[in-house]
């Protein structure tokens, strides 16, 4: 046991100070309209939440066909940039830390979501099911599979995304998405990437993609500015990683590759954060944990508290207790009860559901 070390206490990942340990997940909420531009609604939501130690903003797409949702944010624009300007200040003003999470949706779209553009992933394989678009479910498209020269394009869209979201928006800095069967995962998994060049087959080709972008990332803000979340063995969306020793080769040599970088943190998405396969990446990878214990069950006080007294993760990412309590931090450190989260407002548009959940202090 580390008494010294609870979840209120601070604690640096990378250049960014935490007043606490408790951070924010990233929360598809679908409230930023066509444009992709963060408007009022959305600085509220955020400002709200700026007690939370770290606050990791929705996944924001960092080229237009790369967009997962209707009525996702962005970064491409001047207008999207400044709408997450006034976020980024909104946040700060009440002392808060914010770093934005650049999503490439990969083959997870549609045209009628990305604009009638492609859609791209690893290899020529779509996902078995339907996605919701401008004009209802629809099953995913069979997607373009990318050609080196498109993925290092890419690449550089991440890169540019990420200095507009630091740079020009101000926030704090980025956590690369590696999850949840988006674009970077789909490199990863077996299953979606069926390639024979320098991106695909063996463990270390399938890693390689994500290294790049997330090295060239680095180069450009700052290693100290740059996360990375991953979810090994998340089976979701049909990135599927069934097999552990492949699992551990892959990701393994992924950390091993990223360590020297001096990242920010790695955040791990896996129903076991404590458990031989989370900590064993933490090993490898060598610096600063963020614990996710998934979308399986939420994450209570008592896991999030007992995860860092015990060592196992250095933060914990905390969902729907967020959606549903702005003011979670003071909630836990108090012991007060907590606000239910309403799942069937999640992602319909407007305030209902999002910043309408009451604060402990309600005036």
């Amino acid at each position: 046991m580390h008494p010294h070390m609870n979840i209120f206490t601070p604690v640096f990942l990378g250049d960014v100070e935490l007043a606490n340990r408790v951070v924010m997940a990233p929360l598809t909420r679908m409230r930023s309209g066509s444009s992709g531009v963060p408007g009022d609604l959305v600085v509220e939501h955020y400002r709200q939440r700026a007690s939370i130690g770290l606050i990791i903003t929705e996944g924001t797409y960092p080229n237009h066909e790369s967009q997962a949702f209707v009525g996702q944010p962005g970064i491409v624009t001047d207008e999207q940039v400044a709408g997450w300007r006034r976020v980024a200040e909104a946040v700060h003003a009440r002392g808060g830390r914010i770093v934005m999470q650049v999503m490439h949706g990969g083959r997870v779209t549609h045209p009628d979501v990305n604009g009638g553009r492609r859609v791209v992933a690893p290899s020529a394989i779509a996902i078995d099911g339907e996605g919701h678009t401008e004009k209802g479910k629809q099953p995913y498209p069979v997607p373009h599979a990318l050609t080196v020269e498109e993925a290092r394009a890419a690449l550089d869209d991440f890169v540019t995304a990420s200095r507009r979201a630091v740079e020009e928006a101000g926030l704090d800095g980025v956590e690369i998405h590696g999850a949840n069967g988006y674009l970077l995962h789909e490199f990863l998994s077996p299953a979606s990437n069926r390639r024979t060049d320098e991106y695909g087959g063996s463990p270390e080709n399938r890693a390689r993609f994500v290294v790049e972008v997330v090295t060239a990332v680095a180069e450009a803000i700052g290693a100290g500015r740059v996360g990375l979340r991953i979810s090994p063995e998340h089976n979701i969306q049909d990135a599927l990683e069934t097999d552990r020793d492949d699992v551990l080769a892959t990701y393994g040599h992924l950390m091993d590759q990223l360590r020297p970088l001096g990242l920010a943190y790695l955040s791990v998405l896996h129903r076991e954060p404590a458990g031989e396969l989370v900590q064993e990446l933490r090993r490898r990878f060598g610096g600063k944990l963020i614990a996710n214990s998934g979308f399986a069950s939420p994450t209570t006080r008592e896991e999030a508290v007992e995860l860092i007294e015990a060592a196992h993760a250095d933060a914990v990412a905390v969902g729907r207790a967020v959606i549903a309590n702005p003011d979670l931090v003071e909630r836990w450190q108090g012991e007060h009860p907590e606000n239910e989260p309403r799942p069937g407002l999640f992602y319909a548009p407007g305030a209902e559901g999002y910043t309408d959940y009451p604060f402990l202090r309600a005036s």
